[in-house]
């Protein structure tokens, strides 16, 4: 990306949804965040009118495993073992260690979008690579890259809508006695803790601050017996490309740092991307990664809260059920045609899934959200 000029990145943006934009993804590059040491080699498709202007561009990486993806292929990858195949190096249009929902392709008309989908689901054959794999892509890039031949698989993740809330006691009035009682009580044990969360740009952090809240994050993958995805650079990077768009909400015990979410902010959605603790404290990560962003929204006028991957949980929490999608493009047909089988059974299952998770939820059916 430091090779790309980030102006002609930038316009083919038509989002300020940061993971996608210029700064995000040369950040995850300058920090050596992403890079060949760490199995990620960055691999950028651009597509250029006969001016030599870029018309249509694409995150592409070759990936040495499938880590930092949220969309799991392990048995793809044995599949191929068991038949003496190389699995990796495969191929990621994807953004690192972000399962967020967004442009994948980006491009000026819609004709060079359907132009690169089509060249990227060639790249198996003509890289002689096992597979490319769309993750986590908006609609746009979703339909161009299905029409070009990529396999769909479904997914489900929670988000939280805001429905004109005039405060978070408005919200909560949505919600069942019993789910108000529940969020009251765990926001009470902050208090009665003497814990409050208060969110801060990077410009309102201080080194000693920043090394505390880089220690919360890296604490995180310790108690899983791993390294964090993030160098400490990766944060000195993005606040310096795009801190407008970064938020850490801080927790702190009376004056002294106990715990962060790393947030970011797009057009008029709330982003949580990471979070960390010194110690567990009851209700913490909730209080954090949940009520704040949540408080924050409400406060600045945000439609949505994407808070991140996973949680059946959140349901209880106010968020609603999301279909996520990813796209798979693999070269062996054999492979290919196991897979196709197996994302038409899963969707069938997902779809299912998604439609019990609506019932568990507190707002009424959105057939766009369900769909």
């Amino acid at each position: 990306m430091l090779d790309v000029p980030a102006h002609a990145w930038n316009a083919l943006c038509d989002t300020r949804q940061p993971f996608i934009r210029h700064g995000f993804l040369a950040a995850l590059e300058a920090s050596h965040s992403v890079c060949a040491a760490n199995g990620w080699h960055p691999a950028h498709c651009l597509l250029e009118d006969d001016d030599g202007a870029l018309i249509a561009a694409a995150p592409l990486y070759e990936k040495d495993h499938s880590y930092g993806e949220f969309v799991f292929d392990f048995a793809w990858a044995n599949a191929y073992a068991q038949l003496g195949l190389d699995y990796y190096p495969k191929l990621l249009n994807a953004v690192p260690f972000t399962p967020v929902a967004g442009p994948r392709i980006i491009a000026r008309t819609d004709a060079a979008r359907e132009q690169m989908a089509t060249h990227l689901t060639a790249l198996p054959e003509a890289l002689e690579r096992s597979s490319l794999h769309t993750l986590f892509p908006d609609n746009a890039t979703g339909e161009a890259i299905g029409k070009a031949g990529a396999i769909a698989r479904r997914g489900c993740q929670y988000r939280w809508f805001n429905r004109g809330y005039r405060d978070f006691d408005d919200f909560l009035s949505r919600l069942s006695s019993k789910r108000r009682k529940e969020i009251r009580r765990e926001r009470k044990r902050m208090r009665d803790a003497g814990v409050t969360v208060i969110a801060r740009r990077p410009d309102e952090i201080d080194e000693e601050l920043w090394e505390t809240l880089y220690a919360f994050y890296g604490r995180t993958y310790a108690i899983r017996g791993q390294a964090p995805y993030l160098t400490r650079r990766f944060f000195d990077e993005l606040g310096a490309r795009m801190g407008d768009q970064v938020l850490f909400f801080i927790a702190y015990h009376h004056t002294t740092p106990v715990g962060m979410a790393f947030m970011m902010q797009g057009d008029d959605t709330l982003y949580g991307r990471h979070w960390g603790c010194e110690t567990d404290y009851h209700s913490l990560h909730f209080e954090t990664c949940y009520y704040a962003g949540i408080d924050y929204c409400i406060e600045h006028g945000l439609a949505c809260f994407d808070a991140g991957a996973q949680g059946e949980h959140k349901i209880r929490r106010g968020f609603e059920p999301v279909a996520t999608w990813s796209y798979h493009v693999i070269a062996d047909p054999r492979l290919s045609s196991a897979v196709d089988n197996f994302c038409l059974r899963e969707a069938q299952m997902m779809r299912s899934f998604h439609a019990e998770q609506r019932d568990r939820s507190n707002f009424p059916t959105d057939a766009l959200r369900a769909s």
